[in-house]
């Protein structure tokens, strides 16, 4: 949960031609007024919170002004972080980076062909683009920075047998240089265009997240977080978990708290659709869940579905046909990793939360409180439970 820093709003070097951010490049203001580093700073320290430069592609802005923002985010929080197509990085930001302790988080498909949707205008451009992020990893890696990496999962880099053993040498690679963490996202789809030459189907992205699963086993420390987080919301440890499995108000955003280059609040970009870019809401509402909660699953809801308490019907982004009050298009997807999930832990022995007693506990305070306008956690309303037991126990003991 952190603040992402726009200063360049959704300006990007490339163009991938699936981006979620299309809508709202399509009618960026091109006239806008440069950033204004002072205000963002101000709209930083009303969130309180240490942040990240984002984009689009935060390094097109200009490195003197990078270098500012840095130096005062050390002073402040005492770390920075950015996440970037890494195409644009030099030695200098390099030397940025380590002096003012920055992570960088790079996001790329694959390396080569297969990283050929992140398009640079020309087959040729891209694949010099392409090779120019392999490369910064590789530096980063050398200079002991190892990145996170973010992969969107296409047709493009996964969408035959052929292409996941080249993004499973890939990965192998990525994880003897040193790389520790990797994000894997389904493709969030802007336009029926898009879906049809990019999108892959319901059983080709079961497929390859069960190939990532399987190959995490021959990987000496890179993890891909995406399981780890499934088994620990299965085993009622929702502490830590990314935005997506947490009920986000697709007008508040919690989760990503933006500012804009004019010190603007703003939210996560994956929910803004049309191109509108919503001011953040000053209260969150959570009439997504509740509706979700009480709609039937043919109508788009998670009525009955034992695994809500921990999916929540996952991103809004990502809903069905464009509209955040459904459920995520990508249900059977996700409903296939807790179902794999549920069967390795109940074949050792233990209990998930999906068939366990206290589920029904579980979402009933889920539903009181997105009822009373908050969002609890699973983790903390087990450790309420688990309080409240032991005052009772100690009562008891007294008498």
């Amino acid at each position: 949960m952190g603040v992402e820093v726009r200063p360049l709003g959704v300006k990007c070097n490339i163009a991938c031609q699936y981006c979620y951010q299309h809508p709202q490049r399509d009618v960026e203001d091109s006239t806008q007024k440069p950033y204004d580093i002072e205000k963002m700073k101000k709209a930083i320290l009303q969130e309180g919170k240490d942040f990240t430069l984002f984009g689009g592609e935060a390094l097109m802005v200009p490195i003197e002004d990078l270098e500012k923002l840095w130096a005062w985010g050390l002073q402040q929080f005492g770390q920075n972080s950015i996440q970037t197509n890494g195409s644009l990085i030099t030695q200098a930001h390099i030397a940025l980076f380590k002096k003012y302790k920055v992570s960088v988080g790079v996001s790329i498909d694959g390396p080569k062909a297969l990283n050929d949707v992140r398009w640079a205008g020309s087959l040729e451009r891209t694949r010099k683009m392409t090779q120019q992020s392999e490369d910064a990893i590789t530096k980063l890696c050398d200079e002991g920075l190892q990145p996170s990496i973010i992969i969107t999962l296409h047709r493009g880099n996964v969408g035959t047998a052929e292409k996941r053993h080249q993004m499973g040498e890939w990965i192998k690679q990525l994880d003897r240089m040193g790389v520790r963490s990797a994000r894997l996202h389904l493709m969030e789809v802007e336009s029926e265009s898009i879906r049809a030459v990019y999108h892959l189907s319901e059983q080709q992205n079961i497929d390859t997240l069960l190939f990532f699963h399987q190959l995490e086993d021959e990987l000496h420390q890179l993890k891909f977080d995406i399981f780890r987080e499934i088994r620990n919301l299965m085993s009622a440890d929702d502490h830590g978990v990314s935005c997506v499995w947490t009920g986000c108000d697709p007008y508040t955003t919690s989760a990503v708290r933006g500012v804009e280059g004019n010190g603007q609040r703003s939210n996560c970009g994956r929910t803004n659709k049309e191109g509108i870019d919503f001011v953040k809401s000053g209260l969150p509402t959570y009439a997504r869940y509740l509706a979700l909660y009480n709609t039937p699953q043919e109508n788009g809801g998670c009525k009955g579905c034992r695994f809500f308490a921990m999916c929540k019907g996952h991103c809004p982004g990502t809903s069905l046909v464009g509209d955040w009050r459904n459920r995520t298009e990508h249900c059977k997807v996700w409903k296939s990793l807790f179902q794999i999930t549920e069967d390795q832990m109940v074949a050792e022995g233990k209990t998930p939360l999906s068939t366990h007693p206290i589920r029904s506990f579980i979402e009933a305070k889920l539903v009181e409180g997105w009822s009373n306008g908050i969002n609890p956690s699973i983790k903390m309303l087990l450790t309420k439970v688990a309080l409240q037991q032991k005052q009772q126990s100690h009562a008891t003991a007294s008498v």
